[in-house]
């Protein structure tokens, strides 16, 4: 039987969304107030689920504890309290919420067992949040 396992994680991370091939007045347009040159923050939540199969002899999708420390390696370390713009995964990406999202899965995905099935979701604000899955996943 397939389950799924859903964890919420919270980070604090600065940014400043600035495209360097745009001008100042450009990316005053596309991005407004979030291309203040000192940049802002944000206390995001990290939501991480896995699916997979019930192990017969634990009852788990995955080992919690393993999955905390997974995130807690791959996610919090890099990111939490950190300027994203100074970032490896943002030299050449824009560290808008979009490639965090994508910079998170890349890095759990990566990690995680290959028999787990992985949706990542990150709340920029109460008011936004991006997801991101396998189109043809059985997360949706």
């Amino acid at each position: 039987m397939r389950a799924y396992l859903g964890r919420r994680y919270r980070l604090s991370a600065s940014h400043r969304l600035f495209c360097a091939s745009l001008s100042e007045a450009e990316n005053q347009k596309v991005y407004g107030k979030c291309a203040n040159p000192y940049g802002h923050g944000h206390n995001y939540t990290v939501e991480v689920m896995v699916g997979g199969e019930i192990d017969g002899a634990t009852g788990m999708v995955c080992d919690l504890t393993e999955l905390d420390g997974l995130v807690e390696r791959e996610v919090m370390e890099p990111f939490d309290h950190q300027n994203l713009n100074t970032l490896e995964g943002f030299r050449a990406a824009v560290p808008t919420t979009e490639n965090l999202l994508l910079e998170i899965r890349r890095r759990l995905e990566r990690a995680l067992p290959r028999r787990l099935t992985l949706a990542v979701r990150v709340e920029e604000t109460s008011n936004n949040f991006f997801e991101y899955w396998d189109e043809d996943s059985e997360m949706r």
